[in-house]
């Protein structure tokens, strides 16, 4: 049975993929309270200058930096645990169902994505700050960043395991039960992915062109998972491309605004550096993947028809 064939596991109600929607949606309302209340008293109850921090970053009203990064991972946190509490309880389904094909989750492969994506990132974070270091200012204050390094390594994960098991788990194998093929689901989460993330703050300083590189990581990552039949690896880069993120580099206009080593300085503009992931390091890293697990049958794992399985086993 395939990863896309585990969804049959379980109670499939169509219904049940709406309410999902709802549920994942109000847990996401529910843990941004946190957020809000915290910035409203930071602005002293001045809804005028509450409404205007909105506009950059709640940070500006003397949040903590480390404090403002925790509430906005809580924002994914609650909804995470309301989605796999539903998921067990509505949809009957164990969790490792929605994460991969194999009898459990494979942890290896999940490090195996943090190690190949983490070294690659790092290497190409590094070159760019020793060939432009003009650009970077060092940023380095001990307490507030092994503060980060505890927040970013234990509750990025969360919200980037939030991501990848409702778009590359839950919702693609739903929409293949329905559509009964394997290539429009990923057509389809691939761009919601990229469309969701127009709300980052990036998006308004770089222009939609920008959605590109989003929908394009989104199809990344479906492809490793449907060729990888789990979600494993696609969630261990996710991870650490997050974490990296958080630690590595900050500026004011990215949706983390963090104690990271260095703070870019130079003006938001769309270059090479958006789209050589696209057209370079996910090719590559694709190339590793398939060598490493032996991919192969792709035209049937991509555009094959869904076929119901003849035994399901839901215990």
């Amino acid at each position: 049975m395939n990863f896309l064939q585990t969804g049959y596991k379980g109670k499939n109600d169509s219904w049940m993929y709406v309410i999902m929607f709802f549920i994942v949606f109000i847990g996401s309302m529910i843990g941004q309270i946190p957020i809000t209340v915290k910035a409203f008293f930071a602005a002293d109850g001045d809804l005028q200058k509450f409404a205007k921090s909105g506009e950059n970053s709640f940070a500006d009203l003397g949040i903590d930096a480390n404090l403002y990064l925790f509430l906005i991972l809580l924002s994914f946190i609650v909804p995470l645990a309301l989605f796999l509490l539903t998921v067990r309880g509505m949809h009957k389904k164990k969790i490792t169902w929605i994460v991969t094909s194999r009898k459990k989750i494979d942890w290896s492969r999940f490090f195996f994505g943090v190690l190949i994506w983490g070294m690659l990132t790092i290497l190409f974070l590094g070159s760019d700050i020793i060939l432009s270091p003009e650009k970077y200012v060092w940023n380095f204050k001990p307490i507030p960043f092994f503060t980060l390094c505890f927040v970013a390594i234990f509750f990025i994960p969360l919200q980037t395991s939030l991501e990848e098991l409702l778009f590359r788990g839950y919702y693609m194998q739903g929409l293949a039960l329905w559509i009964k093929n394997k290539w429009a689901p990923l057509i389809i989460m691939s761009v919601v992915f990229g469309l969701l993330h127009g709300m980052n703050p990036e998006i308004e300083k770089l222009g939609y062109i920008a959605l590109v590189f989003y929908i394009g990581t989104g199809f990344f990552f479906g492809i490793v998972t449907l060729m990888d039949e789990g979600t494993e690896l696609a969630m261990g880069m996710h991870a650490i491309n997050n974490i990296l993120a958080a630690l590595f580099v900050t500026t004011d206009w990215t949706v983390f605004q963090t104690d990271a080593l260095f703070v870019d300085t130079s003006e938001p503009s769309v270059g090479l550096e958006m789209f050589l992931p696209l057209c370079v390091l996910y090719p590559l890293v694709f190339f590793v993947f398939s060598k490493k697990y032996g991919w192969s049958n792709w035209k049937e794992k991509f555009f094959g028809k869904l076929v119901t399985p003849t035994r399901i086993e839901n215990k």
